[in-house]
């Protein structure tokens, strides 16, 4: 028979996936779809000297930016941090590395880390100093482009508003945002969800992301789950 409980864990099994030096892909954008009670476990453990990959360094007590501002990351791979006035501080004290990527290509090189594509082409960016500085470039017919290297994580944490055990997952509106990529780019997936239904609860066509993609599912705070299997 299969396993009940499928994905389901709690949020101290979640917290022993973090650790020092590891690169962290997050769903959200200024806080909205960033999962909360894993960036709390991520605090809690202690981890730092991190590479943050997401849309935004949140706010500086809201979302990712609470990693942000204490300190706890080396580097952030962004569309954007001006939400986040500690994560500018820290880049002009060069305490924090930023790198700037363009919102749309930053969701493409996402995308492409969860197809298995090494790269992608694109002419955003390609007269500007910040984001081309360093970045390979090619003349394909006719036209110039940029390479922008695909980007995966060791771990990716992303926000749903429903999940079953096998970690099908159903977002909530614009809470949707870059999570359903962010599933795809990790290595290993956690999932934060509202609420956690009985396999068969979820319409298969509400499904966005597939809970191929999903290796762990953890409840939101206050979250009862344990009858989702009774």
């Amino acid at each position: 028979m299969d396993n009940p409980f499928g994905k389901l864990a709690c949020q101290e099994q979640a917290m022993e996936l973090f650790h020092h030096g590891m690169t962290l892909m997050y769903g959200g954008f200024g806080g909205v779809g960033t999962p909360p009670a894993l960036i709390d476990a991520l605090l809690s453990s202690g981890a730092e000297n991190l590479t943050l990959i997401g849309n935004d360094a949140g706010f500086p007590e809201i979302g990712i930016g609470k990693i942000v501002s204490l300190g706890r990351a080396k580097k952030i791979i962004a569309s954007h941090i001006g939400s986040n006035p500690v994560a500018g501080k820290l880049m002009n004290e060069r305490s924090l590395d930023v790198e700037f990527s363009p919102q749309g290509t930053l969701a493409e090189r996402i995308r492409a880390g969860g197809m298995g594509l090494g790269a992608i082409l694109t002419d955003i960016g390609i007269n500007n100093k910040s984001v081309a500085s360093g970045k390979k470039q090619l003349i394909l017919n006719d036209r110039e482009y940029l390479v922008e290297t695909a980007l995966t994580a060791d771990v990716s944490i992303v926000y749903a508003k429903k999940a079953d055990p096998y970690g099908n997952l159903v977002f909530d509106k614009s809470a949707r945002n870059t999570n359903p990529l962010v599933a795809m780019a990790g290595n290993f997936t956690i999932a934060e969800a509202d609420e956690i239904v009985p396999l068969g609860f979820l319409d298969p066509e509400e499904i966005i992301t597939p809970g191929v993609f999903v290796d762990m599912v953890i409840p939101s705070s206050g979250v009862n789950w344990k009858w989702a299997w009774q």
